[in-house]
């Protein structure tokens, strides 16, 4: 075949190709035969049911959320239920004399009530019964009270109640006084010399030391209040006023030199002022208290260590059996239907949490019995990873079940990443637990010479003998992660 019909051949090609292109694209009868087919396809994947989901959600919480997360879903679901323990009947007398306590109880109410709706404050200021309960009161409800209770003239009164609503919760004055002076009201033309006389009066209310400017003067508040023959009086009150510094850095020699007093002196003065509290405010109204409920215990039985789920800190669910009952055979009531998988997914999931918890707590526990039996010394190292291929899971796991997770044992409660400390190489082969180390650096300390501090450098060399091989700056690093000063501080304090 020529050239020439070879080009023309591939001509045409390209010419029909070019056509075909284009006829496809303005919609010309133009189609590409296509055959249906069927491809296997063999491959794994993670799928996230809610079930799961719900599972890892609620295994991270801490009791005190989870309770939260519970009272909301028996709010929402009908189909959820608390299992009670079986009340115990009472006889008819027994009844008769609760319903008559109630009774009583109720009268009693209602006349008080009504004694101090009879009572009430009929001048200036706030009405008595505002006062009449006193349980659970803040700090300026409290000083508010004697105010109404105590001596005060009226214009007293006024500047006393500005005094008590400038004072923290920790029982100090927080407004110099010319502030004070100008907030009042300027046509009643109140002076500093009345506003120095209220401050006086509200700082010999209760409790001692209140209104105080600074430590100095919280201290002396409350010592002025001891009686002049208390042995170390004068002398607390003088340390109080000038020393404090002195005080706070145990410099006892440089106090005994300065003010010229023997060590039998210093003592009785010092446990003066050891004996005031630096915050009076909270004698009144203490800060919230933050509880931790354990969930898990762990005793001690025929010398067995036993893991146990706390039966208190996650109340028990079940589905109600009259309401799944109505549903057997039943096609309608898709709500209800609805509502019934959801609690059933979560009675299952509280399972697995429990289960989880379980295993991961009764694990640590196996690897640290001589920390059970011993202390802190005795803690052996473990990491996450050491868990979670002792019972199989993803170290991930490992960490939820450990946060904000605690236990209950007979050396205290500690929170399960407690238990986990880095390794540390030691001389017979066997690795030491940070904590232990740290253990062993405390112990060291508290039997030093105080004349003679321990040096980080020393303190490696003894824990180096004992074949622990730790670093002097490491020695520096967990001291201080203990709050332990220094080596020179401390001699200073016992000098």
């Amino acid at each position: 075949m020529s050239e020439k019909c070879i080009s023309d051949r591939s001509s045409n090609s390209e010419a029909n190709w070019a056509y075909r292109t284009q006829a496809g694209v303005q919609g010309a009868p133009f189609q590409l035969m296509l055959k249906p087919s069927l491809q296997l396809k063999l491959g794994q994947s993670l799928t996230m049911t809610p079930q799961l989901q719900q599972a890892i959600r609620l295994l991270q919480l801490p009791v005190l959320d989870l309770n939260a997360q519970i009272q909301d879903a028996l709010e929402e679901n009908i189909m959820l239920e608390v299992e009670d323990l079986p009340d115990v009947p009472q006889t008819s007398a027994e009844t008769t004399a609760e319903v008559e306590a109630i009774r009583a109880e109720d009268m009693w109410q209602q006349r008080s009530a009504e004694r101090l709706h009879d009572s009430g404050w009929n001048g200036e200021g706030r009405p008595f019964n505002d006062f009449a309960d006193q349980s659970g009161q803040t700090l300026r409800e409290h000083l508010l009270w004697q105010l109404e209770m105590e001596h005060f003239t009226p214009r007293q009164a006024v500047i006393g109640e500005a005094i008590v609503d400038s004072i923290n919760d920790d029982g100090y004055l927080e407004t110099d006084l010319e502030e004070i002076v100008g907030g009042l009201d300027a046509e009643s033309g109140f002076t500093m010399d009345e506003v120095q006389e209220s401050l006086r009066l509200v700082q010999r209310l209760d409790p001692a030391g209140v209104g105080a400017r600074s430590i100095s003067e919280c201290i002396i508040l409350q010592l002025s209040q001891l009686d002049e023959a208390t042995p170390g009086l004068e002398l607390a009150v003088k340390l109080a006023s000038n020393h404090l510094d002195l005080i706070a850095s145990q410099s006892l020699g440089a106090l005994r030199r300065d003010l010229r007093t023997t060590e039998e002196e210093l003592h009785d003065a010092l446990a003066l002022i050891k004996g005031c509290n630096p915050k009076p405010g909270l004698a009144v109204s203490p800060a919230a208290a933050e509880y931790v409920i354990p969930d898990v215990f762990v005793r001690k039985v025929d010398d067995r260590w036993i893991v146990e789920i706390s039966p208190t800190g996650v109340p028990r669910l079940s589905v109600n059996q009259q309401y799944a009952r109505l549903l057997r055979g039943s096609g309608d009531h898709a709500v209800l239907r609805s509502q019934l998988q959801e609690a059933r997914w979560l009675i299952r999931s509280l399972e697995i949490r429990n289960e989880t918890l379980l295993k991961v707590a009764t694990c640590i526990v196996s690897r640290q019995t001589a920390f059970l039996d011993h202390g802190d010394e005795a803690m052996k190292p473990m990491i996450l990873r050491d868990v979670a291929e002792e019972i199989g899971m993803h170290e991930s796991t490992i960490s939820r079940v450990t946060t904000n997770k605690y236990m209950h044992t007979p050396r205290g409660v500690f929170e399960f990443k407690y238990f986990f400390s880095s390794h540390l190489s030691s001389a017979d082969g066997e690795d030491q637990s940070s904590t232990s180390v740290r253990a062993k650096i405390r112990k060291l300390i508290g039997a030093e010479n105080p004349g003679k501090p321990l040096s980080d450098s020393k303190i490696a060399n003894l824990l180096s003998e004992e074949g622990i091989n730790v670093a002097r700056r490491t020695v520096a690093k967990y001291r201080e992660a203990m709050s332990i000063p220094s080596s020179s501080e401390r001699r200073k304090r016992s000098a």
